[in-house]
């Protein structure tokens, strides 16, 4: 139940402001839509889902089974596969948009938002408006900004630099030799998808990293994971994970990507960095069609160095370095979030914050850590909201009272 915007300068929301229309701000927007609580979702792109829609490659899946991924109250179709594409996915978002009546105010990019002690309300701007209420959301997520890091001698490279948020498809590096930078899901991914289209991928593993096989015996990783989770501690759970792994997958440090001393699911649970889910990059690293690289030292004209020594040529470099929160751009005044624009307050408990904020889709569980606290967000907010209404209803019944 979206409320529309008048055109004017400065705009009361009655409901809460939700800043961000992806799956976190939309999954809050539904929630209180159920509780017919009106909100107004500010966008700062042209449609729902723009990290979706404009910054991910063509042969993107979901990683995850799709029952894992499903937001509040709607799940996917039934024809959908059990790892939905990337198209797939964003017409899920579209129909529960829908479906639930959330119309975005978009091309409104936040410039400031704090809370105004005088008047008790939160004051977000954008270019052209003013809007104030007495609650925010932040649903802008991790992933609002692609990390581009610095690395020396970069400017210099006379080849392509791209990020993975600009990479749609290998069909444009066909026959060309890659240095892919970054060994996590996307970066795995993006060398798999260039070998497909005859290119020739180099991947930087300068960091640790489990890579894990997405199935076994035809079942989630992940869902086993969790069910062992529910009946053992986590230390043996990993165990078994990483044992079965072994035997599907071999031992990984055999092809320069080391494993973490902390387990799979543990790490992810406690720093939220997710295992690589193989979907076939395992099998190429193996036949060396991937090759493993160490740590970059520098960038060249032709090329780049190594830590271990070695130096080669490239055509192009793709910088698969992932993305961070934009938060503390926007946020003034406010000490709930870190200065990486994530909460302080680890998951379960950092989705509400003081004076009327709450926050969606930073827990660096995917999207069912979203769906959880967008539940918790939109039930707190109902409840006050059933507590003011029913106060404005008390005093205009006795307004009437002294009027007859």
């Amino acid at each position: 139940m979206g409320r529309s915007c008048n055109k004017s300068q400065q705009q009361h929301v009655e409901g809460p402001i939700i800043i961000g229309a992806g799956p976190s701000g939309l999954a809050v927007a539904a929630c209180l839509s159920e509780d017919k609580v009106p909100f107004v979702i500010l966008e700062r792109h042209n449609c729902i889902a723009s990290l979706w829609q404009n910054k991910t490659y063509d042969r993107l899946k979901l990683h995850l089974p799709k029952q894992f991924c499903e937001l509040p109250l709607k799940g996917f179709p039934h024809t959908f596969p059990k790892y939905p594409t990337k198209y797939q996915f964003i017409s899920y978002m579209e129909s529960y948009a829908s479906h639930f009546n959330i119309h975005p105010i978009f091309n409104q990019t936040v410039k400031s938002a704090e809370f105004d002690k005088g008047s008790n309300v939160w004051v977000v701007r954008t270019e052209e408006f003013e809007y104030s209420s007495r609650w925010l959301v932040v649903a802008t997520g991790e992933n609002a900004e692609p990390v581009v890091p610095r690395i020396h001698g970069m400017e210099l490279f006379g080849g392509a630099v791209a990020h993975t948020s600009v990479y749609k498809s290998g069909s444009e590096y066909r026959n060309k030799k890659v240095l892919v930078i970054g060994c996590g899901n996307s970066g795995m991914e993006v060398c798999l998808d260039l070998c497909r289209h005859n290119a020739k991928p180099y991947m930087v593993a300068r960091n640790t990293v489990h890579v894990l096989p997405r199935e076994m015996l035809g079942f989630s990783t992940f869902g086993i994971a969790m069910a062992l989770y529910k009946w053992f501690p986590i230390k043996l759970v990993d165990k078994i994970i990483l044992l079965a792994t072994n035997l599907i997958l071999g031992n990984t440090n055999h092809y320069g990507i080391k494993r973490p001393k902390t387990g799979p699911i543990e790490l992810k649970l406690a720093t939220g960095k997710t295992p690589v889910l193989d979907v076939g990059q395992v099998a190429q690293i193996k036949c060396g069609n991937i090759k493993v690289m160490e740590g970059v030292k520098e960038i060249t004209r032709n090329g780049a160095k190594f830590m271990d020594g070695k130096e080669k040529e490239f055509d192009a470099i793709i910088l698969a370095t992932g993305y961070k929160s934009n938060v503390p751009t926007w946020l003034k005044g406010c000490d709930f979030f870190t200065k990486d624009g994530m909460p302080k307050t680890p998951f379960p408990h950092g989705w509400k914050g003081e004076q009327g904020m709450y926050t969606v889709g930073f827990t660096r569980r995917g999207l069912h850590g979203t769906s959880c606290d967008a539940i918790k967000i939109a039930e707190d907010i109902a409840e006050q909201w059933r507590t003011v209404e029913d106060k404005s209803h008390c005093d205009s019944h006795i307004i009437l009272l002294n009027n007859s």
